[in-house]
């Protein structure tokens, strides 16, 4: 592992591991079978008004109101569908990802949670509901709509409060406008606000990061995520790779211990949950909004994963949803479904004349073309005994060994070769988990992709990108 940071493993296996389904499965074969009481609805939204420079989502800018009329009734179309196959499902949690879902003008968030009720039958007031929002469209109108239908978690991109790091990140944006963005958000009330943060940016210093986190923890998210930049610096940085490498440890470990000594604590590299009754010491309090917002986070869940259902979104769904064993039913055509046995999805594609043609696509499809799953990869035995370590290994309370010798029959350490993890430091066990340690921790970009079955490896070493 020459580099710390190999890859993001936000889900396991990769879309890259997909492959067309040849012959495709009816929706109702793929879910015949499965456990459908406590599933996770996710919608997908892959509209934004500019991309960043560090995106790689299914994501497209600029989409003109008939595309999104158009896009809203293909995912009903779909919807109706799904819900035939799936006639008694239950969902235990919801989110609405993209792109940005915000994007969606009132009346269009409204109708993507009339599907979601209406068509699909959850109860979004009654299960933890999370949204992704941006700074230039947590506008109140939208948020309202939000608020009515039961949000418990809505997460905003920021990324730097320092406006030549948002220009450098090719982010457009200004501090003010963010900070606008926050007071409608704690306006609006919402149990849990997620800040992103990135570190890595070109010109970013030790300095710049702390400024960020504090101005960050001003406004005392309940949650928040540090993500390494994954886009190699500027020529003008002028470092090496390893160089580089280097300035990413070292602003995550003063983001990491920043945080810890703010009263957070850490539940993956990425994810840091404000604990209930923290203070922030040294930051000042958020602007009075006339709202509760120092209520306590919506449940936390039996496992709040980076591993996550969807696009940016990570979840922390509630104790009923377990992401190693329940399902998900993904909506729209960058979303991704799974069970047990199959993860499917439509096709993938980062380029944007691609990610165009796929919506396009997508858009025109007609209603029996959703009974069926398009792309996907099969998850036997041995792959699902990766999977579990993987949602479980990259979390901070790591994997619990009886709950995995009783789905499997095995202890994991039979089934996993870690001693190497172990012998540098970054793995420990004893007669109940299994979890990385805090220098493990920091290198889960590394730890996660070299977990990956040599199969799963060959797949998306051969995937054609585009």
């Amino acid at each position: 592992m020459t580099s710390p940071y190999q890859g993001y493993v936000y889900s396991y296996p990769h879309k890259t591991a997909y492959r067309p389904l040849v012959p495709r499965p009816s929706l109702r074969e793929v879910w015949a079978e499965e456990q459908d009481q406590a599933l996770f609805l996710y919608l997908h939204v892959p509209f934004c008004e500019m991309r960043c420079g560090f995106c790689n989502l299914f994501t497209r800018t600029g989409a003109p109101a008939s595309l999104v009329t158009a896009y809203l009734d293909a995912l009903e179309r779909q919807a109706a569908v799904t819900r035939e196959a799936l006639p008694e499902a239950r969902f235990a949690a919801a989110a609405i990802g993209g792109g940005t879902p915000t994007y969606l003008e009132a009346g269009e968030l409204a109708r993507l949670l009339d599907i979601a009720e209406e068509v699909m039958g959850a109860d979004l007031r009654a299960i933890p509901f999370g949204v992704e929002t941006s700074p230039a469209t947590a506008t109140p109108d939208r948020l309202a709509v939000l608020t009515d239908r039961g949000v418990t978690r809505i997460s905003i991109g920021v990324q730097s409060f320092v406006d030549a790091e948002a220009r450098a990140a090719v982010r457009p944006q200004r501090r003010a406008e963010v900070e606008t963005a926050l007071a409608a958000i704690r306006t609006a009330g919402p149990p849990v606000l997620n800040l992103d943060l990135i570190y890595g940016i070109d010109g970013q210093t030790e300095a710049s990061w702390l400024h960020s986190l504090d101005a960050a923890l001003a406004w005392r998210p309940e949650e928040m995520y540090l993500y390494p930049l994954y886009v190699r610096p500027l020529t003008g940085l002028g470092m090496r790779p390893g160089a580089w490498d280097d300035q990413r440890l070292r602003l995550y470990r003063t983001g990491r211990d920043h945080l810890l000594g703010a009263g957070y604590e850490q539940v993956s590299m990425r994810m840091f949950r404000r604990r209930v009754s923290s203070t922030v010491p040294g930051a000042s309090p958020a602007p009075a909004m006339g709202s509760p917002y120092d209520a306590s986070p919506a449940s936390s869940g039996s496992s709040p994963y980076d591993v996550s259902p969807g696009s940016s979104y990570d979840a922390s769904p509630g104790e009923e949803y377990s992401c190693q064993r329940d399902g998900m039913v993904g909506l729209g055509c960058g979303a991704r479904s799974y069970t047990e046995r199959l993860h499917y999805s439509f096709e993938y594609a980062v380029a944007i004349r691609h990610v165009r043609a796929i919506i396009d696509d997508y858009v025109r499809l007609p209603r029996e073309e959703f009974a069926r799953a398009n792309a996907g990869f099969a998850l036997d035995a041995a792959e699902r005994r990766h999977r579990h370590l993987l949602q479980s290994l990259l979390q901070a309370r790591g994997l619990d060994r009886a709950a995995y010798e009783e789905r499997f029959g095995a202890d994991v350490l039979d089934d996993f070769d870690l001693d190497g993890y172990a012998a540098r430091g970054w793995l420990e066990c004893d007669a109940e988990r299994v979890r990385l340690t805090p220098e493990g921790l920091a290198h889960s970009d590394a730890i996660g992709p070299a977990l990956f079955s040599t199969r799963v490896r060959e797949l998306m070493d051969t995937y054609d990108h585009r």
